[in-house]
């Protein structure tokens, strides 16, 4: 085999290694993954058990192809062909109000007299004005139908008016689920069966677990929670171990979230919308969507808010944006064009798929603990297929014809919230009830805060501890909003804000659900040391190197084993050659002794420092890194 097509298989297999064992508390219990060219599976394996012991033996099978992991969001696909079937044989509209097949919505208000009626399209496309539920909707996925009946006539709240935003809402799907079964008079499962799954011949793609051979069936997993301390324990304390997931049973959110599947069935998938370009005269095949249907999913129907990214600042920086089209992510990049996607977090679980239309390369990867970072691997697989090229890959598996190249890549613009365009009440009482727990816990107040994932996610009395632990940095003085981070509300039921104390800050983050009377579903409190001794000296060295006339490695820093000060001084050279001189900014992340994130600023820009030290103070971590800039956007 030549050297590129070894290449591909070695960068696969490192890639795919990286999630599966990359180092304490960051690999998986399983891993499957697949390569899709042409719409066949042509590469596949596995990694890790579809069971572990808790200190991550294997106690099971290793995954391969046919394993079976839950999905999560990436059902949303599989929901919206549903409703485009339903649409495209007459049987519904997308423009046609929600209320119309889900009569539970008949009296719900909008947020504004001005609002458009709620639509089908809106919740396909992620614009309903729904606030994001992830750490709440992933939790009601066995909600009886009754009760999520009584739940939508009990009304909702909306953060943006329908149409005008994107946020990304489980609800929204759920509901799609309840038009569907009305529509069919069916249950959904099984209209689902009916309609998409028999007929592309996805046998192993369910939505209850009992339908799977428990010899193929992934088993999820989260961490044990660290028990919280200011100061981290000398080696970082004992090892996290594997807790088992029980599966949420099928309900009322089974349609955002429900599926089961493997490998070679979401191959299958991801083949099905790769197929769907070009646009041409040839028959149909015997998808149960049109072609026509299956690229008017992967459009971008709403914008999805962009992002700048990049590891380093002597790597590019990447855009991540491009939209929301029927289930799907579709993103221009500007290399390589479309790009369609979709993830799956749920607890105990994470998975992605991914393709590119022009080259019909795909990836799929599945993994078995709590919203794994299937995503990154998978963007990571693509990346690197297509950086090697259509020729590698086909003689890596085995012999196809070259595609077309790439497109370009359009702007887009995140809308801004309705009138007054501030954040809800609740979400500002929010904010007030939690600074008041830092200071003294109250188990009413929690109770009246706190929507139920809450307590399922952490326990309350790790929570407790976390808030304990952070109040720890307020010292004799207490806190006080910093009024160098004005709080952040990434939709008016979010807020992320700073407080300061005499030992240093403390992050916390709120983001609500969306009930008449919203509760809390995300509650963050991250502790932020202000810098010992050896990270301050390590900060303030690689600072004032940016303004040498020659920046490079600080003559003063001791260097620990492992770090390559080569590399380091050449990211601190690009440093300043890309923001100028840079003093010491804020503190993003520390434990005040080991380990630190600070923002330098600098003449031109801001980059960020990432640092660890060891017991010597000799530095063993060193990156420079660009900013992150524009809103996070949700799987």
């Amino acid at each position: 085999m030549a050297e590129p097509a070894a290449g591909v298989l070695r960068t696969v297999g490192q890639i795919v290694d990286q999630l599966a064992h990359g180092g304490p508390e960051h690999g998986q219990p399983a891993v499957a993954w697949g390569v899709v060219l042409d719409g066949e599976l042509v590469l596949s394996g596995g990694a890790g058990a579809l069971r572990v012991t808790p200190d991550g033996a294997p106690a099971g099978p290793e995954p391969d192809a046919d394993s079976v992991f839950r999905i999560a969001s990436m059902t949303k696909s599989f929901t919206a062909t549903a409703l485009l079937v339903l649409r495209d044989a007459g049987a519904l509209g997308l423009d046609d109000p929600v209320a119309r097949h889900v009569p539970e919505l008949a009296g719900l208000r909008p947020p504004t007299a001005d609002s458009p009626a709620l639509t089908l399209r809106h919740l396909l496309t992620m614009s309903g004005g729904l606030p994001t539920d992830d750490p709440w909707g992933d939790r009601m996925q066995a909600l009886d139908l009754d009760a999520f009946g009584d739940l939508l006539r009990g009304g909702l709240t909306f953060a943006w008016a329908p149409g005008t935003a994107f946020e990304y809402s489980n609800l929204g799907y759920a509901i799609l689920g309840r038009a569907i079964a009305n529509v069919t008079g069916e249950d959904y499962a099984a209209a689902m069966r009916r309609l998409v799954l028999d007929p592309l011949g996805l046998t192993s793609t369910v939505y209850r677990a009992e339908e799977v051979d428990p010899a193929r069936l992934a088993t999820g997993y989260r961490r044990s929670p660290r028990v919280p301390t200011a100061v981290p324990p000398p080696g970082g304390g004992p090892e996290r171990m594997w807790q088992e997931l029980p599966f949420d049973g099928y309900g009322a959110f089974a349609p955002m979230g429900g599926l089961f599947s493997s490998v070679r069935d979401l191959a299958r998938w991801v083949a099905g919308f790769a197929d769907a370009f070009p646009p041409r005269d040839d028959a149909e095949g015997g998808h149960p969507l049109s072609r026509a249907s299956r690229r008017e999913m992967q459009q971008q129907h709403r914008v999805v808010p962009p992002r700048v990214v990049a590891p380093a600042v002597d790597e590019p920086a990447a855009l991540r944006g491009g939209g929301y089209g029927y289930g799907l992510v579709a993103e221009q990049d500007p290399r390589w064009g479309l790009l369609v996607s979709h993830s799956g977090g749920y607890p105990g679980f994470g998975s992605h798929m991914r393709w590119h239309p022009d080259s019909g390369i795909g990836a799929v990867v599945l993994a078995s603990s709590t919203y794994a970072p299937s995503a990154p691997a998978g963007q990571r697989l693509v990346t690197a297929l297509l950086e090697a090229g259509r020729a590698a890959l086909v003689e890596a598996t085995g012999g196809r014809p070259a595609g077309p190249q790439p497109a370009t890549v359009r702007p887009t613009v995140r809308p801004s919230a309705p009138a007054p365009g501030t954040p809800w009440p609740a979400t500002l009482a929010a904010m007030e009830t939690v600074e008041k727990l830092l200071v003294t816990w109250d188990d009413a107040a929690v109770a009246g805060l706190v929507a139920e994932n809450v307590d399922l996610d952490d326990p309350l009395p790790v929570r407790r501890d976390a808030l304990a632990a952070a109040a720890a940095l307020a010292g004799p003085g207490g806190f006080v909003r910093d009024t160098a981070a004005p709080p952040e509300h990434e939709s008016p039921a979010h807020a992320l804000w700073w407080l300061r104390g005499d030992r240093g800050r403390v992050r916390l983050e709120v983001r609500l659900t969306p009930h008449p009377e919203p509760l809390v579903q995300t509650l963050t409190v991250a502790p932020v040391a202000d810098l010992g001794p050896a990270l301050r000296a390590a900060v303030d060295a690689v600072a004032a190197q940016t303004a040498a006339e020659a920046p490079g490695w600080p003559a003063s820093l001791a260097v620990a084993g492992g770090l390559d000060p080569v590399a380091a001084a050449r990211q601190l050279r690009v440093a300043a050659a890309f923001a100028g001189p840079c003093r010491v900014g804020p503190v993003l992340a520390s434990d005040g002794v080991r380990t630190a994130l600070v923002r330098l600023v600098g003449e031109r820009a801001c980059v960020e420092l990432g640092v660890d030290v060891d017991r010597a103070g000799a530095v063993r971590r060193l990156q420079l890194g660009h900013e992150e800039q524009g809103f996070a956007a949700t799987d």
